[in-house]
């Protein structure tokens, strides 16, 4: 039994192709299984293959994990039938998580895998959830057996009598070194069903990915669901109803390759011309336009699951010189181009001038743009405090984001874990026990989540705990603005909503922690927290103080008192003009949360 060489190229009966998925929590080894693919089905000539082949972002490859999703078609033979694979390798974190339930819709089945050393975790559960929800067809596998801490026995219970798989159905594998890969390959392909699907209907097909190309438009990665699709077809996205024609289609190998047309069940690329990644959006539907028989009056039905992702964590971004604000606003809209996701828009600080207010889809997603900007552009802007997106009613009611959040920890943990959660607002849902682990559902604040209670519950369970979350809806909430003042002047980018239970403590922590990291001047700096028409909290930063009477020696007191009487006043008025000086890394330091991958 041989993997059959090269790539497939002409058309394949669609009974003999099979779409799947790799789901993981983070840091299990997705990309390295694919890469074992790859390299067993003579995709990629072993000395092409570089480590986690699929992760063609260099952010990606630079932190070990994976950012955008990444199809591949492999051929694959079994006793003389040849099959055609397409893989979807997905990403594991819970910022983007969107991104893999639309992986998981343009697929009949995924492989599961677990870590055999550190075990089911909480985006494993998450992601198992979502592929049943899809009705997937599910292959476990435990990956790195072949690592001396790997506790195989103990994750195929976890297995069996958490996730109701059968011990014998598990496959055990080494993706580093090729352990057990071709069987997981044979079952692949026995188990994973064909699409479904008919060519001889109206053309739908899933968008599951986008990516921008400056001379081309707009490339959609879609699963043609039903009829076909060829270069020059013009085609319409229900969701937008955008228009386009199609100047070239192909698939993944993983590198763009052209073909004639994509049929029914395929998975592959089409090059729409359309200039705004935006109109281009994940889960949407395409369909065909055809001149001599124009279909616009005929009811197509949308493939399911197709919404907006909606950017959660905001943040304000701004250059620190503003002779660099052309640079930023190009950097930022060059990014956008190939993330979809991203929000910006303009706004104005009284403290910082202009800058963007960028949405992103969490603490994570905002941190690699941070890093794209610096590596790509050359640009290192200051981000302000992130805020969550509130609803303000017309009776000045603020509503908020709530979650519902899934924490996956050993047992001896739950105690610290439960008091960390309980004083962000959580509301246990759920305990469940597993011999030496513990699952907890919490009901809370998704504020409370970028305000340090990811970090803190890592820091309480030594690392071990791993979380997924997922928003639930909003809710009214008893916040009140707190506004941080220096010598009465505002500082914009450090106001903040908190609890009305809380404001005075963090009113009085916020000054006295800008009273630490504050340059001393030459004036004195009054620093003030102001909430409810009130302050409510006040320190303050002395000046340097010159001894103007050091070179006076005896004589009339009168002539010391008027050197001194002389400095208070230019002090006095120092005050009023002196310009506040507030550090970036003073800045840096007053954001509540620390950005995670860092």
């Amino acid at each position: 039994m041989l993997a059959s060489k090269g790539i497939l190229l002409s058309n394949m009966s669609q009974s003999k192709i099979r779409n799947f998925a790799i789901i993981a929590h983070i840091d299990h080894g997705k990309s390295t299984l694919a890469d074992r693919f790859l390299e067993f089905t003579k995709t990629i000539s072993k000395d092409k293959l570089r480590e986690q082949f699929l992760d063609q972002n260099p952010i990606s490859r630079e932190r070990g994990i994976t950012i955008k999703l990444a199809p591949v078609r492999m051929s694959y033979s079994i006793d003389g039938e040849k099959y055609l694979l397409n893989l979807i390798d997905t990403p594991g974190h819970m910022d983007f998580s969107y991104e893999v339930s639309r992986t998981l819709a343009a697929c009949e089945g995924a492989i599961l895998l677990v870590d055999a050393t550190q075990g089911v975790q909480a985006q494993t559960m998450a992601h198992l959830r979502a592929a049943r929800k899809e009705k997937l067809t599910i292959i476990p596998a435990i990956n790195k057996i072949d690592l001396p801490t790997a506790n195989v026995e103990k994750t195929l219970d976890t297995l069996e009598n958490l996730l109701g798989f059968k011990r014998e159905e598990v496959f055990l594998v080494s993706a580093k070194n090729g352990q057990n890969i071709e069987a997981l390959l044979n079952t692949v392909v026995k188990k994973i069903p064909s699409p479904k699907g008919k060519e001889q209907k109206i053309l739908r097909a899933l968008i599951f990915d986008a990516a921008y190309d400056e001379h081309r438009g707009v490339i959609a990665f879609v699963r043609i669901f039903d009829g076909k699709i060829k270069k020059g077809d013009k085609i319409k996205l229900l969701g937008n109803n955008i228009k386009a024609d199609i100047g070239e289609l192909g698939y993944f190998s993983p590198f763009l390759v052209p073909k004639k047309e994509l049929l029914t069940g395929e998975i592959g690329y089409i090059v729409t011309g359309i200039k705004d990644i935006k109109l281009c959006r994940v889960g949407d539907t395409v369909t065909a336009l055809d001149i001599k028989k124009p279909n616009l009056n005929v009811k197509i039905e949308p493939l399911p699951g197709y919404k907006t992702p909606q950017p959660m964590v905001f943040f304000g971004v701004y250059p620190k010189n503003q002779n660099e604000l052309i640079h930023l606003k190009e950097a930022l809209n060059k990014l956008s181009l190939n993330d979809a996701s991203l929000s910006i828009s303009t706004e104005y600080s009284a403290f910082l001038g202009t800058g963007f207010r960028v949405g992103f889809l969490g603490l994570l997603h905002a941190d690699i743009v941070r890093e794209r900007l610096k590596q790509e552009a050359n640009a290192d802007p200051i981000l302000t405090m992130p805020r969550v997106l509130y609803e303000k009613e017309e009776d000045g009611t603020i509503k908020e984001p709530y979650m519902r959040l899934t924490i996956y920890a050993p047992s001896t943990y739950v105690g610290n874990i439960m008091t960390a959660c309980q004083k962000k607002n959580g509301q246990l849902i759920d305990l469940q026990y597993h011999k030496d682990s513990a699952i907890l559902i919490y009901d809370l604040p998704y504020s409370m989540f970028i305000r340090g209670l990811a970090s803190e519950i890592k820091s309480v369970s030594s690392g071990f705990a791993t979380m997924d979350y997922e928003l639930t809806d909003y809710r009214k909430g008893d916040l009140e603005n707190l506004e941080i003042l220096i010598n009465n002047k505002p500082i914009d980018v450090l106001s903040e909503l908190f609890y009305k239970d809380e404001i005075y403590f963090v009113a009085r922590e916020k000054t006295e922690k800008l009273k630490e990291l504050l340059p001393r001047q030459q004036f004195r700096q009054v620093i003030q927290a102001k909430a409810m028409g009130k302050i409510i909290a006040k320190t303050e930063i002395s000046p340097y103080r010159k001894d103007v009477i050091a070179k006076l020696y005896g004589g009339d007191r009168t002539r010391k008192d008027k050197l001194l009487d002389k400095q208070k006043k230019g002090k006095a008025k120092m005050i009023g003009h002196g310009r506040i000086n507030l550090p970036p890394q003073a800045l840096y330091s007053l954001i509540d949360s620390n950005l995670e991958g860092k």
